[in-house]
This record gives structure tokens, sequence and C-alpha cells, in this order.
């Protein structure tokens, strides 16, 4: 078990030197996930609403990039699963939280991963919350849950309904598609390649939230009782897009005439069936076919809320927040404004 370090940042209980957010008084909030994109966004969003953040680290992780990526959070470096940790260096006694804000997640959704993750580590957060007497949980929690068929949906809803059962004042987010996870092809077409599609490109639609638009929706839960004790799907601006018409905007913005490749799903059922039964041979290429089966997914499913009763995706349903587009998010990539970091489940 690796060592836990000791705490970086301001001294007592961090309280935060912004002045308080409107909404509400500000609270001493632990984040989990910190050291992502959407959890250094959330960082950001907390500390600007006023809040007093408290960051929960990996005991790896580097102190100095995570004191600059974090600036005005306290940090502290150890593992989140170890119970022993949380009881002696982050619930410890005279520390107070107000809430537990959770943007951790398997960085790749293999089974091991999702378990340890998704929800083995949270489930001790939450218990030595619950000891400790936190009032409040705020869960970034992920829209493809409505469909488990995979082992880090599974793992997540199993969190889900042990936070739901908790007693704590909740809130579970499940927000659609990622800006980065659809931006792995920008440098693709810059270069001259074509779009490459599922099908005709249109057999999945998503509504695309930027990390700070994200952000900002995960910190007022804090305060908005309208987003409390439940679930709340969340997409971004706009209607819907389909991957044909994100292509579609990106030759746009580079004032290109559209060039698409279609890459038929039963490809991908191939790849999964001989992975699937290839681990059953070499069980070290059972990650790697739970990855294919990652991938298959997200190319036949769309990121909005599932209609049960209709059995359909429904884009109308599907709550909307923020400003900002996909569109301007590939603009200011290409303006080079911004660095292109993909998520893991990405499929291209």
């Amino acid at each position: 078990m690796n060592a836990a370090r000791p705490p970086v940042g301001a001294g007592g209980t961090g309280q935060a030197e912004a002045s308080p957010w409107r909404g509400g008084p500000p609270k001493r909030v632990l984040l989990l996930g910190a050291s992502g994109s959407i959890g250094r966004a959330t960082a950001a969003a907390l500390r600007a609403q006023g809040h007093a953040v408290v960051c929960a680290l990996r005991p790896r992780a580097d102190i100095r990039q995570a004191a600059r990526l974090l600036p005005g959070a306290m940090l502290r470096f150890g593992d989140v699963a170890d119970a022993s940790w949380l009881a002696q260096q982050v619930f410890a006694p005279g520390e107070r939280f107000d809430a537990v804000l959770s943007c951790m997640a398997s960085r790749s959704g293999v089974p091991a991963d999702a378990w340890a993750v998704d929800h083995r580590a949270h489930s001790q957060v939450l218990q030595a919350a619950l000891r400790a007497g936190v009032p409040q949980f705020v869960l970034l929690s992920a829209i493809c849950v409505q469909k488990p068929r995979l082992a880090f949906q599974q793992a997540k809803l199993a969190f889900e309904q042990e936070l739901m059962a908790s007693g704590l004042r909740y809130a579970i987010v499940r927000p659609t598609a990622f800006f980065k996870s659809l931006s792995g092809q920008v440098e693709r077409v810059r270069r001259g390649k074509p779009y490459l599609l599922f099908g005709d490109g249109q057999l999945t639609a998503c509504k695309p939230i930027g990390d700070a638009d994200l952000a900002d929706y995960l910190a007022g839960c804090l305060h908005d009782p309208a987003r409390w004790n439940r679930v709340l799907p969340i997409g971004g601006p706009g209607a819907a897009i389909t991957p044909r018409e994100q292509g579609e905007a990106l030759f746009a913005l580079l004032g290109q005439p559209p060039r698409f490749r279609s890459v038929p799903l039963g490809l991908l059922d191939t790849i999964v069936g001989g992975l699937s039964v290839a681990a059953r041979l070499a069980p070290a290429l059972a990650a790697k076919a739970e990855l294919a089966r990652i991938g298959r997914y997200y190319a036949s499913e769309s990121m909005l809320v599932w209609d049960a009763q209709r059995a359909r995706y429904d884009a109308e349903a599907t709550p909307s927040t923020g400003r900002e587009t996909l569109l301007a998010h590939y603009a200011a990539l290409l303006r080079g404004e911004r660095v292109h970091a993909r998520g893991e489940h990405a499929v291209f």
C-alpha cells in the first residue's frame, strides 16, 4: 500500500477567499477525481462560487503539477479506497465537510478497474462520510447507465443505488457526451483524412457538454433544492447532434468539403467476437475484449434520455445547460487555444 503524503495547501480548514455565491453560504467540499479535466473545472467552479475545496488525489500524483492545476485548493494525497487513510487524513477528528462531490471514475472501464473505482472506492468514501456526519453527496455518473451492458455501467449503478439508500442528501448527475470524447478526429481531418463514421453516421446522437458548463452544473447541485435527491440527466446547449453532423461542422470550420468513410458495425462485432473467444484461451485478452465492447456500445447507442416505454432515445426529454457548443470547442482546438485530451472510452 502506498504511504499517504501530508496535505498541501492553505492551512486551517482551507476557507475560500472568494466571495460567497449568491445561491447560498460557502461550503467546505471534498472533491474526488480532481486530477481529470472535469475535476479541475469543477474545482475552479467551486472556488468561483466561494466554496472551500479539499482535493483527494492519488498518492503518486505530482505535487507541483497538482498545485499548479488546482490553485486555491487544499491537496491530500492517498488512496481513497483505504478506510484508514480516509479516517486519519481526510475525515479526521475536528475536520468538517459540508459535502462530497465526486468526479472520480475508472480510467479504462475494464471490470477490475470499474469495480475498484466506480464502486468500491466510492463506497469507502460514502461510509467514511456517513461516519463523519457529512450531509450531502454529489456524484458525477454517466447517462449510458440507462442501458447497462458493460462492467463499468454496472459498477456505477451499484454505487448509485448505495448512495440513494444512504440517507444523505444526494444529486446524481448523468451527463451526455463530453467534448473531449468527440474530438478524436479533429487532427485527422485537419491532416486531410476523411471523417470516420459508423454506418451512415446517423445511428446515434447526443447533446455534448463542455467541462466548464458541466462543472457549473455540478457545483450548483450543492445549493439548488430542485436538484436534491434526484437523478439528473444533463446535456449541453442546442439540439442533439449526430456524428455526421459533427463531421460536417468540422469540415465547415476548416473550409473544406465534407469527406466521410463508413465503418460497418459488423466489423466491430467481428472484433468483439474474436477477442471474446480469444480471452477464454488467454485471459490477458479479457481487458481488450471489454474495451472492444465499450467501443461497440458507444458506436450504436445515443447519449440521450432513454424512453423505456417507447423504447427509444428522446432528445427533447434530455435537459440542456450551459453556453458553449461543440462547434465552439472545435474552433478553439483548431486555433490552438486548447489541447486535445481524449478519454479512454473514445471510439476513435
